[in-house]
């Protein structure tokens, strides 16, 4: 099982689409051909909701605010992000915000004196590469399987987000990978809720 994901990172706005593969081999063969390799990391992500049940992030379908703590390896920060979703419950972009921290601990602390829980811990290895405009993360996920992030990386901020959807769905297709299964909830949510994760093939 692959995901795939894309972001632009400008002006606080993060565009991303998500996918299941049913073959990843040929986007890693193109990768090592093609692509450079950044690095791997571990990362375990913390989120949290608010404990009122009038603002709790997870009363709304589909899921629009998520509230998140991060250590990758020693990196640690904090990010924010609220979704926005189509009339048939597509998301193809954020707003995000994100800034570094110096304590986990300290921010959980925070977190809990402000009346917020954490609802679900995200534990995965990611091995991510650049090619172009993409920056391509190949995800295992503890409990979900492994999966594949594609962020946009370019500079063009007034891409249109369904646009660029559709031209890394385009990507993944023409490397022949297979059925590609979108989703619209990230990882929490579908530890969080498995019975109700969607796909639409494309």
């Amino acid at each position: 099982k692959v995901v795939g994901l894309g972001k632009v990172a400008h002006d606080n706005i993060e565009i991303e689409i998500q996918a299941k593969l049913t073959k990843i081999k040929p986007l890693l063969e193109f990768l090592k051909k093609k692509g450079k390799l950044v690095g791997k990391k571990r990362q375990i992500d913390r989120y949290f909701s608010p404990e009122d049940k009038e603002k709790d992030f997870l009363k709304m379908r589909p899921v629009n605010q998520w509230l998140r703590l991060r250590d990758a390896d020693g990196d640690l920060s904090i990010n924010y992000k609220n979704w926005h979703h189509d009339k048939d419950g597509r998301s193809y972009f954020s707003d995000e915000y994100e800034t570094a921290v110096g304590s986990i601990g300290q921010g959980e602390k925070i977190l809990a004196a402000l009346k917020f829980r954490r609802i679900a811990i995200v534990d995965k290895v990611r091995e991510i590469w650049n090619y172009r405009d993409y920056e391509i993360a190949i995800d295992r996920v503890k409990n979900l399987g492994d999966f594949v992030e594609i962020e946009y990386i370019g500079r063009d901020n007034k891409i249109n987000p369904k646009k660029a959807g559709d031209e890394m769905i385009k990507f993944l297709k023409n490397l022949g990978c297979g059925k590609i299964e979108l989703s619209w909830q990230g990882y929490p949510f579908q530890l969080l809720f498995p019975k109700e994760v969607k796909y639409e093939t494309v």
